[in-house]
């Protein structure tokens, strides 16, 4: 049914549409799944694909994901993380479960290549350095401007590019450079102190 991504992604989708699509798959509505398939499906191929490194299985892991995804979709809470970054860590662990099951293994290696590949958990400290990070994070995105603040944000949890950002807000492409780069820089200085 849905085991190969889309010629290109939909990245122009809003945010806005893609929560509401996700709020509305929660309820059963079959036709939403279409559009958060729509809106997603090229960027968790990717990530899929990365993390199992054959086309194959990044496909069947796909698959899983919005199988999965149709019976989970009431888990989603917008009011912590958007959806395209809740959907990218959910396509992750599957991809993670997919690899740690051992039948990726089998078919790419043999036993003695298994036993050679690290455990992709992190350890809690690890888990908990990484908190604190993206606690740091937040609080030094809060401290930007909204004109920086925003724009920023979407790049990085939509993958837009400036190009979209600019037409998005209705802003010259040169001006929304100037701003993400300001905004990237009090970041660092802010991440820095």
């Amino acid at each position: 049914m849905l085991n190969r991504p889309p010629a290109t992604d939909s990245g122009s989708e809003p945010q806005s549409a893609l929560d509401a699509a996700m709020a509305r798959l929660a309820q059963g509505d079959r036709t939403a799944l279409r559009t958060v398939y729509d809106a997603s499906a090229a960027k968790l191929f990717a990530i899929c694909l990365r993390i199992l490194r054959d086309r194959s299985e990044a496909e069947d892991a796909l698959q899983d994901v919005y199988v999965n995804l149709w019976r989970r979709a009431d888990r989603f809470d917008a009011s912590r993380a958007s959806a395209i970054a809740w959907l990218s860590s959910f396509a992750r662990n599957r991809a993670i479960d997919r690899l740690r099951s051992g039948r990726v293994l089998r078919q790419s290696g043999s036993i003695d290549e298994a036993a050679s590949v690290a455990d992709l958990q992190p350890l809690p400290d690890r888990q908990a350095e990484d908190a604190q990070e993206s606690a740091r994070i937040h609080h030094c995105l809060d401290e930007l401007e909204d004109q920086q603040r925003e724009p920023i944000r979407r790049a990085f949890f939509e993958g837009l590019t400036y190009a979209e950002l600019a037409t998005k807000s209705g802003t010259p492409l040169g001006t929304m450079k100037s701003r993400i780069r300001r905004g990237l820089t009090r970041l660092k200085a802010c991440l820095e102190s």
